[in-house]
C-alpha cells in the first residue's frame, strides 16, 4: 500500500494572528516542495474577513507558478462559487477542496450554507473541475462527532457520503475537527466506508500529541493510505478550545510509517530544512 502524505501549510497558518508576509509563505512552501510530499495544501480562496491570514492566497499561488519542476501536487480550499472560479484559474492547482460538515450547525458556521445548499455547490464544483481537469476533494468536517448535539452516527455519515459520491466526488478527507474521535470510531468509520464505496478516503486528524499515534494506526489498519499532517502539529480548529489540540504532526506520521517498515518518498535532508523554516517563519 503506497502511503500519501499531504502537508497542510494552509491549515498550519490560517489561525495564526501574526501576519506572515507573502514572500515568507512562498519561501516556506517552496522548501516543502523539495521534501517529496504527495500534495501540499497551500491556501484557501475564502472570505478575507473570516480567514485574514489567507487573503494573499492568489499571490502565493501565482508565485508558485514558476517554481522548478516538482512531483508534489498543489491543493486549495474553497467555500463558495467565487472561490471555485479563482482556484480553477491556476494551472498549477490539481486539487480543489470543499468543507462539508456532518453537523448542520457547523456547516452554517463554516460556510454560511445549509448542508443541502453545500451539496448543490459541490455538484457545481465537480462539473467545473471536470472541465478544467482538476480533482474535487470534499473534507468531511465533524466526521467523528460534534459539540452541538447534532445527529451523529455511521448511518448519518453514510447518508451524506452517498449524496456526495452521487454528484461525482471520488476523493474525501475525513476530519476529526475537534479531536474527539476514539480509535474505535476511526476503525468503524473507515472500515464501513471503504467496504461500501470504491473511492479514496483520507484522514485529516486534529489531536493532542499523546493520542496521535493510535489514531494513525486505527485509520491505517482500516484501509486508509492518505494522511494530512502539518509540521510540528501546528494549526487545528480554534473551536476546540484546547491549546494542545493541533493538526496531526507530520513528524508523527513519518515516525509511524518508519517504525512499520513502510517506505515513504520523503527527502530527510530537505525535511530538516523545512522543519527549521517552520520554526523561523511560523513559530517565531
Amino acid at each position: 500500500m503506497a502511503i500519501k502524505i499531504i502537508e497542510t501549510p494552509r491549515d498550519a497558518m490560517q489561525g495564526l494572528k501574526k501576519w506572515i508576509p507573502t514572500e515568507q509563505k512562498v519561501k516556506y512552501i517552496e522548501q516543502l516542495l523539495r521534501v517529496g510530499f504527495h500534495t501540499l495544501d497551500v491556501g484557501s480562496f475564502v472570505s478575507e474577513k473570516v480567514i485574514p491570514q489567507m487573503r494573499d492566497t492568489e499571490l502565493v499561488v501565482k508565485s508558485l507558478e514558476n517554481i522548478e519542476d516538482s512531483k508534489t501536487k498543489l491543493s486549495v480550499v474553497v467555500a463558495n462559487r467565487k472561490g471555485i472560479d479563482k482556484a480553477l484559474y491556476f494551472d498549477s492547482i490539481s486539487y480543489v477542496g470543499f468543507p462539508f460538515s456532518i453537523s448542520e450547525v457547523f456547516q452554517q458556521k463554516n460556510t454560511g450554507k445549509s448542508r443541502v445548499e453545500a451539496i448543490q455547490l459541490v455538484e457545481d464544483m465537480v462539473s467545473k473541475c471536470v472541465q478544467r481537469k482538476k480533482t474535487p476533494v470534499v473534507y468531511i468536517s465533524m466526521c467523528f462527532g460534534n459539540p452541538y448535539n447534532d445527529p451523529w452516527s455511521l448511518e448519518e455519515i453514510d447518508s451524506w457520503i452517498k449524496k456526495i459520491v452521487d454528484v461525482g466526488v471520488h476523493y474525501f478527507s475525513l476530519s476529526d475537527t475537534i479531536g474527539c474521535a476514539s480509535d474505535g470510531q476511526i476503525t468503524d468509520v473507515f472500515s464501513m466506508l471503504n467496504e461500501k464505496y470504491n473511492v479514496d478516503f483520507g484522514a485529516h486528524f486534529h489531536s493532542i500529541p499523546r493520542e496521535g499515534s493510535s489514531k494513525i494506526e486505527a485509520a491505517f489498519h482500516a484501509g486508509c493510505s492518505r494522511f494530512d499532517g502539518a509540521l510540528q502539529g501546528l494549526g487545528g480548529c480554534p473551536m476546540a478550545k484546547d491549546d494542545l489540540l493541533g493538526n496531526m504532526a507530520t513528524e508523527m506520521l513519518i515516525d509511524f510509517f518508519d517504525k512499520n517498515g513502510i517506505s515513504l518518498t520523503i527527502d530527510r535532508t530537505e525535511l530538516q530544512k523545512a522543519q527549521s523554516l517552520c520554526k523561523q517563519i511560523l513559530m517565531a
